[in-house]
């Protein structure tokens, strides 16, 4: 993206290198303000009006339009997004996200500009969603059917999601010397690196996959699981293998995905663990325990029982 404005450039490296954030948090930051930009074309009509919205050139945004920016511009912009891009409320508050993480480091880090316009910008409601999961029985049924030339190496991957409820990120990017018994470390959202205590089954399988992991020739020698190829086990690889198994078992593989495995270990884990709700968030590396606390949404049978 060679139009990129250098203000923007220079905010994304400081999230990135100074706050920290990963990757996949920066493209998303990078995407919606590339978004703003392009609103802020048209709305102070700079871009013809005959321009594709993809196409509109930011190259030339600098810090003299972003200071005729007011809040009702910011509102135009969520109400843009809303309607003319069917954004839904969780996209929205991402948007809001980005701008006032954006104005605030134009503001108090780089003093660019003498008012921030997004300091009372409200996020739109997002809807409580109720997380998706496998019964117990269901996510045995899932085990059971994992068979073929990989079925060990499968076998682990799946133990590990239900059993833990690692991030798909966090199971592609484990290393072998990061297994010390019963622990490993993990590098979880934010390069935060967390602990999980392995259980007896993860355990298990995690050593019946390496007596037959393969350890020639392999790209990185560190990873723990490897592809066909020799190479680290891509996110895409672990999704299709996933998807897989849930259709041999009989499970809607539209609904289910690694990220619902991973609810599925904490509700298991909630529901039949008695795991307090802090613990459980330190299981899960959730920041803030105001996300963990959709697991305890779940259990009606717990709350008939309490009652």
């Amino acid at each position: 993206m060679n139009d990129s404005p250098m203000l923007l450039d220079d905010f994304l490296n400081y999230i990135e290198t100074i706050k920290g954030k990963s990757s996949n948090t920066v493209k998303e930051y990078q995407y919606d303000l590339r978004t703003f930009f392009k609103f802020l074309k048209i709305r102070y009509r700079l871009a013809p009006s005959n321009t594709d919205f993809d196409d509109i050139d930011i190259a030339d945004v600098d810090i003299d339009l972003i200071k005729k920016v007011r809040i009702q511009d910011l509102y135009a912009f969520i109400s843009y997004v809303d309607k003319e891009r069917n954004n839904k409320n969780y996209a929205k508050a991402r948007k809001v996200a980005s701008i006032r993480s954006f104005f605030k480091y134009l503001h108090s880090k780089i003093k660019l500009i003498d008012e921030n316009p997004a300091l009372d910008l409200e996020s739109p409601k997002t809807d409580s969603r109720h997380p998706i999961y496998l019964t117990l029985d269901e996510a045995k049924k899932l085990l059971d059917v994992i068979d073929g030339q990989f079925k060990e190496r499968d076998y682990a991957i799946i133990t590990l999601f239900l059993n833990c409820g690692l991030r798909l990120s966090e199971l592609v990017s484990i290393d072998i010397n990061k297994i010390k018994g019963d622990i490993l470390t993990v590098v979880g959202k934010g390069n935060k690196e967390r602990t999980i205590y392995l259980n007896d089954a993860c355990i298990d399988a995690i050593n019946n996959y390496l007596r037959v992991r393969p350890v020639k020739g392999l790209n990185d020698r560190n990873a723990l699981f490897v592809s066909r190829k020799n190479n680290r086990l891509s996110q895409k690889g672990v999704q299709y293998l996933v998807k897989k198994y849930l259709q041999l078992a009989g499970l809607d593989a539209t609904k289910y995905s690694p990220h619902k495995l991973r609810h599925t270990a904490a509700t298991l884990m909630y529901k039949y663990g008695n795991v307090d709700i802090r613990v459980l968030q330190q299981i899960l590396g959730h920041e803030n325990v105001a996300t963990t606390q959709i697991y305890t949404h779940i259990d009606d049978e717990r709350l008939r029982k309490a009652v």
